[in-house]
């Protein structure tokens, strides 16, 4: 049977890594994007698919119900099963400690206004993909687990908790078939630059100060991009649904080792490293226990962070101009030109 998938914020960095995945995974579904284009989201990531047989591009906000609708009426042109794999979100920490309140419009209110239309609309299953972020802070050991109560302490992650519990209402109230992912600190290509990893490799390619937050010893799990996609869609296709799946890389490692790996991968020296004053709130330590989808649905990670770190290194050095475009937000223009 056709199944046709609205991948929300499909133009961001995990959602177009998901799309380009399952254009080459599932070719035979139908996949429409849904993204406001925001600054992190970006048409230009997607241009191997633009062109196939079955994908859609819909320019449209998750926070404005007739935009949702647009969406689904693509969908149904396209025909067969409609499910939604949502990813739209607010995402960087930083800018919801300058302002909360985009953070809650989008994670919020947009998730509450896309779980409406996709109820109404009888959508086959909801993925909704949170993050490890919604637990808290932990200290030198232990994991969160599914059942690890959330404690959010930033802004973001606040907001992506009330989004977590929207859908988890919509599941026990109206027995909605949704389902929930929470994943450690994603790497990989297409990375918007005001995140570690890409920041660091852009910096130290231009022999620019590296900005360490405090310390540099705030741990968190590493996960590919790739990994976690694969992981998304092991979920959408096996997972109980009402269920919460962690997904993580098993990969912890302290900020400044990060930061040190990337410039032996690029060949700058440590004296660009530049210690600044510590975020607010910053959380000490995130490790993810993913027994369970392990136990469940057999997924683990392929890559390692000693193979993907490289992997994704190489990548930014590939691809300068897309690098240059995204900071000068040149890429921006594409809609424009493309779409018209």
């Amino acid at each position: 049977m056709t199944k046709t998938l609205i991948v929300t914020g499909g133009a961001g960095f995990i959602g177009s890594n998901f799309v380009l995945m399952l254009a080459e995974q599932r070719p035979e579904w139908n996949i429409v994007n849904l993204d406001a284009l925001t600054y992190a989201g970006n048409l230009e990531n997607l241009t191997a698919v633009e062109d196939k047989e079955g994908y859609t591009f819909v320019h449209g906000d998750i926070t404005k119900p007739l935009d949702v609708e647009r969406a689904f009426d693509e969908a149904s042109k396209l025909g067969g099963s409609v499910s939604v794999i949502h990813f739209a979100a607010e995402s960087h920490v930083d800018r919801s400690i300058v302002s909360g309140l985009p953070f809650v419009e989008t994670n919020v209110c947009g998730t509450q206004v896309l779980l409406d239309v996709s109820r109404a609309r009888g959508v086959e299953r909801f993925v909704h993909v949170s993050t490890d972020e919604v637990y808290g802070s932990l200290g030198a050991t232990g994991f969160f687990t599914e059942e690890t109560p959330l404690q959010p302490n930033s802004p973001y992650a606040a907001s992506k908790t009330a989004s977590d519990l929207m859908v988890r209402a919509a599941i026990e109230t109206h027995k909605f078939p949704a389902l929930i992912t929470r994943c450690s600190n994603n790497y990989g290509p297409y990375q918007f630059p005001e995140k570690l990893i890409p920041l660091m490799i852009a910096n130290a390619q231009e022999d620019k100060p590296l900005p360490i937050y405090g310390d540099g010893m705030n741990i968190r799990d590493w996960l590919y991009v790739r990994d976690h996609c694969e992981a998304i869609l092991r979920v959408f296709e096996a997972g109980k649904l009402g269920d919460v799946y962690n997904i993580g890389g098993n990969n912890e490692y302290p900020n400044i080792e990060i930061v040190k790996r990337i410039l032996a991968g690029v060949g700058k020296p440590e004296s660009l490293i530049t210690y600044v004053e510590d975020r607010k709130g910053h959380d000490r330590r995130y490790a993810i226990d993913a027994q369970k989808i392990k136990d469940e649905l057999g997924w683990e990670p392929r890559f390692t962070f000693e193979e993907a770190l490289p992997l994704t290194i190489a990548w930014y050095q590939s691809q300068d101009t897309w690098l240059q475009r995204v900071r000068s937000g040149a890429y921006r223009e594409y809609y424009a030109a493309q779409y018209g």
